[in-house]
């Protein structure tokens, strides 16, 4: 039976009079692939900003393997394994797609941020680093891209280097932030082609709007209302839940 690996009791967060994520149960187990839907304005990044330790929520409380890190920051959240995506692309433009994902293994490893000139000529002597960023352009399919400059990569690939960079720190929660948005269909069929090579290997969290994708990678859907969690459970089950064809899909039974 697989352990709860990641869990929130009650949190809420406040931006003045208010409420953009309100009282929210939510629970991962380990190894899991867990999906969160929700309309515009339903709060589910500033729920992952939460999880993420972007934010901290004015009530209730965080836990990742039974430890309370509800006021944790997120430099120390990533250091536990805690990693995510965001839904505008975060990669290093003006170098290549090498040493972007490199660059991840070892801020990761080391816990720090480092300046980039001097970073390049540290971890090409690091053959663990090395060896985890060629494996790491295997599995996302980007080993022809090795060399080349991130800016002139397609959104769409640019994508799966952030999510290859993300994966490469080894990560024990996996986050991402609407993985496709602004890409192809082709784009998005690529990156689910990877991420269910790799559901069950760790724990996935991801938010996305578009549900028949979505519904392909995980075991459980969650879905936010006004700030809410008001269903959770297996894909079908959730969607067919009648607060659910109310609050999300406007249909009265």
């Amino acid at each position: 039976m697989s352990e709860v690996l990641f869990e929130t009791k009650g949190v809420s967060k406040i931006f003045g009079l208010f409420k953009a994520v309100h009282d929210v149960d939510f629970s991962v187990l380990e190894n899991d692939a867990v999906g969160i839907i929700g309309p515009n304005g339903a709060g589910k990044t500033t729920f992952i900003n939460i999880l993420t330790g972007e934010y901290f929520p004015e009530e209730g409380s965080v836990f990742f393997r039974g430890e309370d890190i509800t006021n944790l920051k997120s430099e120390k959240r990533v250091a536990k394994g805690i990693i995510r995506t965001f839904q505008l692309v975060h990669v290093f433009d003006s170098i290549t797609v090498f040493d972007n994902i490199a660059l991840s293994i070892y801020r990761k490893k080391e816990g720090t941020a480092f300046p980039l000139n001097l970073y390049t000529t540290v971890f090409r002597k690091n053959r663990e680093i090395t060896e985890s960023a060629e494996k790491a352009l295997e599995v996302f399919d980007l080993i022809k891209d090795r060399n080349q400059l991130v800016r002139n990569l397609s959104l769409g690939s640019q994508k799966r280097l952030e999510i290859a960079m993300a994966w490469a720190a080894d990560p024990e929660v996996f986050i991402l932030d609407e993985p496709f948005a602004g890409i192809s269909d082709h784009e998005i069929d690529d990156i689910i082609g990877i991420l269910k090579k790799l559901v069950h290997k760790k724990t996935i969290i991801i938010v996305e709007h578009k549900l028949s994708k979505l519904t392909e990678i995980v075991d459980t859907l969650c879905v936010m209302h006004e700030g809410k969690m008001i269903a959770s459970g297996p894909c079908e089950e959730t969607l067919n839940n009648p607060i659910v064809r109310k609050s999300y899909w406007k249909i009265e039974d």
